[in-house]
């Protein structure tokens, strides 16, 4: 499913439903000599310092004219205790009876307001699957869309954001 973008005039052959950054914003802000000496980073989780510890999960946005949901994958800063559970659980089965991790959002996402540092919780996922995350109620745009949904309209205006800056 294709659409014409209204930044710059081209037609698109796919209307991308995820999108996600590559790494917690306190990475992104190291240069590169930085993250060699102070952390490390795989696919889904992130350490920083010995002190700072991150996971990578899905925030979901319900399309409601649409066949599916949107994704945002997303950092969130987890507690060293819960990071070491999480992480312990990592390749068990029947780890989704995990009760929710506590955790602040740490990827900056294209709104009007900052992402950063929103309340969450990460519910865990069966094997194969990244944790969901649950935004606390708030009246955080991105909060709103996750409780109640989101257009195609606004899949579109997401994607030609994150596509054209």
């Amino acid at each position: 499913m294709g659409f014409d973008c209204t930044t710059c005039g081209q037609y698109h052959d796919e209307l991308p439903l995820c999108f996600g950054s590559p790494a917690p914003a306190l990475w992104l802000q190291m240069s590169e000599a930085e993250r060699e000496q102070r952390g490390q980073i795989s696919s889904d989780q992130c350490i920083v310092d010995n002190e700072h510890y991150f996971i990578l999960g899905r925030v979901m946005l319900p399309v409601v004219d649409g066949p599916e949901s949107f994704c945002w994958l997303a950092w969130v800063s987890l507690s060293r205790e819960n990071f070491r559970r999480a992480s312990e659980l990592w390749h068990t089965a029947g780890r989704e009876s995990e009760p929710p991790y506590f955790g602040w959002l740490q990827s900056s996402l294209p709104y009007s307001q900052s992402t950063l540092s929103l309340r969450t919780r990460v519910l865990t996922q069966p094997l194969g699957e990244r944790p969901l995350i649950e935004l606390e109620l708030a009246e955080h745009p991105l909060a709103i869309e996750q409780r109640q949904g989101i257009t195609m309209a606004r899949v579109r205006e997401i994607v030609e954001a994150v596509l054209h800056g």
